[in-house]
């Protein structure tokens, strides 16, 4: 990619420059250098496939009042941004913007009227957008300090992840001794985050889904029945262990699929809905097929399930439904859920896995990886990496 002048996307104030004449020295004018001011961000510059995704340079933020600058070590990749890649996100701003939900990284820089953090901390970031870049300008409610055993790699992992899963299980799905659980794509981020968790309670039982050549990892994280879901009917399989069904189905499915989920309910069960994953493979990479895909969009779509309050009334029955990024103007709840999590790292339950590292110019591979379900944990993308 060719080098251009840097884009100045700082979210803080700018300083207004006027010109002035350079006074006359014996010595030449020092050499502009403004790659030192300058930074790579991967950016989505339309709406589309991987072909969308470019890394271009932007002019380092300057943060406003509340805000720090964040020097960016690692960042996650989601479901979430395979979707606004796509254009199925009704969080997203009109691209062209920097991607990017979650890093982790070294606070730079305080805006005015920051508490709480000081410049050198270790930090894990929140934010709608802009977190895949070298230097990232952040709300400081959304800035969480890292515990000093966990790596740059592992916090980039925390957040989206490990905030979901707490939250729908405690919060929706009141997870208790002896429950039963069944999480869908069980090696993938929130899956991973999900099994972990549930072992810091006594006697939870986890059927996770995955391919078979998973099940080893899947297990080796602490689900109990693996189901290969490419052979088995996992409805049929969880019958067959559990008659009577499980107590919490986690369903990032989506579609057609979320019937069969509310049918594995025990009484006084509940099912929650927090993904399309579904919807997302059936999107296509950018390529002359691409609108057909969207017809099996709609169509998988339209295909899910509806819920009348007297059929829930009489299977005592609940539906839930869940996306961290509508909560990230709830920051006492974030930042309780985020110091719960911690508590569970520093005890030895949260320990995130980690897939890749990539380049930001390989956050292409990344998605796709993720698209083609072919990861086991988390994606992570990294400033810091050269591309291969």
């Amino acid at each position: 990619m060719a080098e251009t002048e840097p884009k100045d996307t700082s979210e803080g104030t700018q300083t207004e420059t006027k010109d002035e004449a350079e006074p006359v020295t014996e010595q030449p004018p020092k050499e502009v250098q403004p790659e030192l001011h300058s930074m790579r961000s991967v950016v989505l510059t339309g709406h589309g496939g991987n072909n969308k995704i470019k890394v271009e340079k932007y002019a380092r933020p300057k943060p406003m009042q509340g805000q720090v600058v964040v020097k960016v070590h690692a960042c996650g990749v989601t479901f979430a941004d395979l979707l606004q890649r796509q254009g199925h996100f009704p969080l997203a701003p009109k691209p062209p913007y920097v991607c990017g939900f979650e890093c982790s990284g070294v606070v730079e820089e305080l805006g005015e009227e920051v508490t709480g953090i000081d410049v050198g901390a270790r930090v894990i970031c929140l934010a709608p957008y802009g977190m895949w870049t070298e230097y990232a300008c952040v709300d400081a409610k959304m800035c969480y300090v890292m515990p000093e055993a966990m790596t740059f790699e592992e916090g980039a992992a925390i957040p989206i992840t490990y905030l979901t899963a707490h939250l729908i299980l405690f919060h929706l799905g009141n997870l208790g001794l002896r429950k039963s659980v069944l999480v869908h794509m069980a090696a993938g981020g929130v899956g991973t985050a999900v099994t972990q968790i549930c072992k810091s309670v006594e006697g939870v039982t986890v059927f996770g889904t995955a391919s078979e050549n998973k099940h080893e990892a899947i297990q080796a994280q602490g689900v109990t029945h693996p189901i290969d879901y490419r052979k088995e009917d996992y409805v049929k399989k969880v019958r067959e262990i559990s008659p009577d069904g499980v107590d919490l189905v986690l369903d990032p499915l989506g579609g057609s699929e979320t019937k069969r989920c509310y049918d594995l309910l025990k009484p006084m069960g509940a099912l929650i809905h927090y993904g399309m994953a579904n919807n997302c493979k059936l999107l296509l990479t950018g390529n002359a097929a691409e609108n057909k895909g969207m017809f099996k969009v709609s169509r998988e779509w339209f295909s899910g399930a509806s819920f009348q309050p007297s059929k829930m009334m009489s299977d005592n029955a609940t539906v839930c439904g869940f996306s961290i990024l509508r909560l990230f103007n709830q920051h006492e709840l974030l930042n309780t859920t985020m110091g719960e999590v911690m508590k569970l790292y520093n005890e030895g339950f949260v320990k995130p896995v980690i897939d890749s590292v990539l380049a930001l110019e390989e956050a292409g591979k990344a998605m796709q990886k993720m698209h083609d379900r072919k990861n086991i944990g988390k994606m992570v993308l990294s400033p810091m990496k050269e591309p291969e």
